[in-house]
């Protein structure tokens, strides 16, 4: 599945589309088809190149892992800002060196000669509402960094969130960023007394 998502990147198809397109204008220029051979070449190189440098600089989407069907049937429950990362980070990025890397700039969650790497994302139900796991290889920053940011990461997302750490393996962070427990509302039981 992998070798078929970076099949159809867009850097991937402006390489192989020049190539096509630069491979006829050769074989059109060596078979003296100069109607065929001038376009091809003037458009195909270009292109070629083009892809070769998207390529060059391509960002592969984070892995999510649950389906598209199934976060259209809580998109209604999603914060909107929740539902903008989601869609952010599950697609192509060219020129950066990370996911999310402004957001995590401002947080000063950042090391330029290592850099955090968002690896999957999920969206989960807890705490009565919709919120996000990511994983991260947390590269040059260290997880002191990331626990002193705790408080804030959650609020930065969106209103009236806040975020989980956890760490299954070392250089690996799990991110949850979930609703916040009201403290103030009373609880519910089954009779429906409070």
């Amino acid at each position: 599945m992998p070798l078929m998502k970076d099949l159809f990147s867009p850097g991937s198809l402006a390489t192989v589309l020049g190539a096509v397109l630069t491979l006829i204008g050769i074989t059109a220029y060596a078979t003296g088809a100069a109607n065929l051979s001038v376009p091809t070449l003037f458009y195909g190189f270009p292109i070629f190149l083009g892809g070769l440098a998207l390529k060059n600089s391509e960002l592969r989407p984070a892995k999510r892992v649950n389906s598209q069907a199934l976060f259209t049937q809580k998109n209604t429950k999603a914060p909107k800002e929740l539902a903008k990362l989601i869609k952010d980070v599950t697609r192509w990025r060219y020129g950066q060196k990370a996911h999310l890397e402004s957001s995590l700039q401002v947080l000063k969650l950042w090391d330029d000669e290592n850099p955090p790497q968002l690896v999957e994302i999920e969206e989960i139900e807890a705490n009565g509402g919709y919120g996000v796991r990511m994983k991260f290889e947390i590269g040059g920053v260290s997880m002191d960094r990331w626990q002193e940011k705790r408080e804030r990461l959650g609020r930065f997302f969106a209103k009236g969130l806040e975020a989980e750490l956890s760490s299954q393996s070392p250089g690996e962070l799990d991110l949850t960023i979930l609703p916040a427990l009201s403290k103030n509302k009373p609880s519910i039981n089954s009779n429906g007394v409070s």
